[in-house]
């Protein structure tokens, strides 16, 4: 009979530290998965409340990861060289997005990468999780990806990358991610680590949104709400009358491709597009199934499959920030499954 992997969770927790932490998707699906979280680091004030918010055990750090990374780290979290089991996060991602400029390591948050290597450097975790936009593989015709990768396998790390979808994996979201493994060199023939296989059945929002709280949410102007009013679910601008499309995209009408995200309507029997940082952008709306208005922010929260008891703070803006940015949760903690049944076999 073969295991099943989750009851692994079971067995004493693997130590993890994690970077560019954000709002906590990420780290609270590693330790779902049975990890133990010794630190945190994340530099804007909003979210890193929302970390200490839903867990006061955690060690959160608000601090720039610059004034981290140049620290003596194995004295800084008490630890020995090796003993930590994983690294996870990833750098921010804006500079490396398709709707970003995309300048990439020209951008100076494009670098912050380099703070990930120095942990890696100092700490030489056993296996790290790094994380980012499914547009990295191909910036600069993959120049940029190589870089990273090269600098992490200098560090010391053998390389698994895949591209995974959200919605492969009990999420109700299509959501494409950079799912990026290292394995330290010394325990590569020890350690086998495999991507998690799709689930069968992929959520739909008519699972997730029916019975959803109430929560804090931005709705449309008036003009907006009422030309939604005239999208059916599932539709789009070239589903209202012409005249009406035409007026509210303005110079967007004479632009080329389908322009498929103005005016998007969502259906209760598909998945959500990509959750945003913002609930309402012309050119990437997600208007509500069944109402005239953005998803609230516990909407978007159950998309990216946080449990509903799962706090955010700061302002609505903010809220709307964190859950934009968040790794999906579920997604997290099939990875990091898989992770843990790796260094199971140490």
């Amino acid at each position: 009979m073969v295991q099943d992997e989750r009851s692994v969770v079971k067995s004493k927790p693997f130590t993890t530290i994690e970077l560019f932490a954000g709002a906590g998707g990420l780290a609270w699906g590693i330790e779902k998965a049975g990890f133990s979280t010794i630190g945190l680091i994340e530099l804007d004030k909003d979210a890193a409340d929302t970390l200490k918010c839903n867990r006061p055990n955690w060690r959160v750090i608000n601090d720039d990861i610059a004034n981290i990374s140049c620290l003596d780290l194995k004295k800084y979290f008490g630890l020995a060289e090796g003993e930590l089991n994983l690294l996870s996060g990833g750098a921010p991602c804006q500079s490396f997005s398709y709707a970003g400029r995309r300048l990439g390591l020209e951008d100076a948050r494009g670098t912050l990468f380099c703070h990930y290597a120095k942990f890696l450097n100092q700490l030489q975790p056993k296996m790290f999780l790094f994380e980012n936009v499914k547009g990295l593989l191909s910036h600069d015709r993959g120049r940029t990806y190589k870089t990273i990768t090269d600098i992490f396998e200098h560090t010391g790390y053998t390389i698994q990358k895949k591209v995974l979808n959200a919605w492969d994996y009990g999420v109700a979201q299509k959501r494409e991610r950079l799912i990026t493994i290292g394995i330290r060199n010394d325990l590569a023939d020890k350690v086998i680590f495999d991507f998690p296989i799709p689930h069968k059945y992929k959520p739909i929002l008519r699972d997730i949104l029916l019975d959803c709280p109430k929560s804090k949410g931005t709705p449309y102007f008036e003009y907006k709400r009422k030309i939604f009013e005239m999208v059916p679910p599932g539709g789009y601008w070239r589903d209202i009358p012409e005249d009406v499309a035409k007026e509210y995209m303005k110079s967007c009408w004479h632009m080329e491709g389908g322009r498929t995200g103005i005016l998007r309507r969502l259906s209760l029997d598909e998945p959500s597009l990509a959750v945003l940082t913002s609930p309402s952008q012309k050119q990437t709306d997600r208007c509500h199934p069944l109402k005239a208005r953005p998803f609230t922010i516990r909407e978007n929260a159950r998309c990216q499959s946080f449990p509903d008891d799962w706090q955010f703070c700061g302002s609505v803006g903010q809220q709307y920030k964190q859950v934009g940015n968040a790794v999906p949760v579920n997604l997290a903690y099939d990875i990091a499954i898989k992770i843990k049944v790796a260094l199971e076999c140490l």
